[in-house]
């Protein structure tokens, strides 16, 4: 890719999922990048997702897309049954986002769209991505269900111009077979790296010894910080908390050596994990993709019933990238000594910011070609 700008007028639409805020996070290099190359990028969101992404570009407007409120079970064994339960609410919502699209490309004259893991967000009249790095989908109800649930993506999928999956292409990879299927859907794939917003601080001074970053969805986010705030009084050293919730503004100390806050920007984010010696998350895919790009080392809790995370923290587990326990019997201070000596391969070979030239080759086919 070379560095010049490209000299156009376009408007483009990034709207990421709202559940959790990782489809959101890992939009934030491709929103910089878009503007790095002179597009007007507007957003589509709500809640958590629209405050997170306004605290990040303050500058930029926020369309409100209102979001499937999916409701997640306590319990892992009924983890799928309830996601099951409310799939009949969730295709609703496919058709619901593909309406609203249609009023807002008339209101906004949208040029594009970039859609991340929002099925309904196509459209033929403009150029639409798609976002995502499970081309494969982990249910834990057999080969059957799974090949279903891949069915049911790749119908959408395959209603976008091209699909893009954040991982590499090779088979030195971050997702495995989440994002590396037998059968690809037929629209065109195109494996653009790790996206991360991080970049890396050289001589970085140490200020803590364990950074705990979490996230994901209720009930099972308050459930592990429950567990985490019981077991830290128990290990040595200076802990910050970083409780992902950014519509609350409020930091806390609740111990000398423990702060607590609720978010932290990107900036700030970044400076904290470069600043600790150990991270302890969950194995949401874009943390995995955010430490590695910073290469460090780290404790992955995935989260129970969710096969995706479960399934990636074992392939991570496998390919000796980073240390994984569970929460189920979880014990911080094993885990820490576990983890402090567990020994990690490099991925410093890994071409991080393949992302890049793909959007400027995007930005580049909407000036020159109209769109059928």
């Amino acid at each position: 890719m070379t560095g010049k700008k490209l000299d156009n007028s376009k408007t483009i639409l990034v709207a990421p999922l709202s559940w959790g805020l990782g489809h959101a996070t890992r939009c934030i290099p491709i929103i910089h990048e878009l503007l790095a190359q002179n597009i007007k990028v507007m957003i589509a969101g709500d809640g958590p997702v629209a405050a997170l992404l306004t605290k990040e570009f303050p500058q930029l407007p926020i369309i409100q897309l209102k979001s499937f409120a999916i409701k997640y079970s306590s319990a892992k064994k009924w983890f799928f049954l309830k996601m099951l339960w409310q799939l009949p609410c969730g295709i609703l919502l496919v058709y619901r986002e593909k309406r609203w699209l249609k009023g807002v490309i008339e209101k906004y004259k949208i040029d594009a769209v970039i859609s991340d893991n929002r099925m309904g967000l196509y459209h033929t009249g403009i150029h639409c991505v798609y976002i995502t790095h499970q081309l494969n989908i982990k249910t834990e109800m057999g080969n059957r269900a799974d090949k279903l649930a891949q069915q049911l993506h790749y119908h959408f999928i395959n209603k976008f111009n091209e699909c893009w999956v954040p991982d590499f292409e090779g088979e030195q990879n971050l997702a495995g077979e989440l994002s590396h299927p037998i059968k690809k859907p037929a629209t065109p794939v195109k494996y653009i790296g790790a996206l991360s917003r991080f970049e890396q601080i050289h001589e970085t001074a140490k200020q803590y010894d364990y950074l705990i970053i979490l996230s994901g969805p209720e009930p099972q986010r308050t459930i592990f910080e429950n567990i985490l705030l019981k077991q830290i009084p128990t290990v040595e050293g200076k802990f910050l908390l970083v409780r992902g919730l950014p519509e609350i503004s409020l930091t806390i100390t609740a111990s000398p050596n423990t702060t607590i806050i609720n978010h932290l920007t990107s900036e700030e984010l970044n400076k904290a994990i470069q600043s600790s010696s150990l991270i302890i998350s969950r194995s949401g895919y874009t943390t995995v993709m955010d430490l590695i790009k910073l290469n460090k080392k780290a404790i992955f809790v995935p989260t129970p019933g969710q096969p995706e995370q479960e399934y990636l923290a074992n392939h991570l587990s496998v390919n000796n990238l980073f240390y994984i326990t569970h929460q189920e019997n979880f014990d911080l201070k094993q885990s820490i000594e576990a983890a402090e000596k567990f020994k990690v391969s490099s991925v410093h070979s890994l071409p991080i910011n393949l992302y890049k030239p793909v959007i400027h080759q995007f930005i580049l086919s909407l000036t020159q070609q109209k769109i059928k």
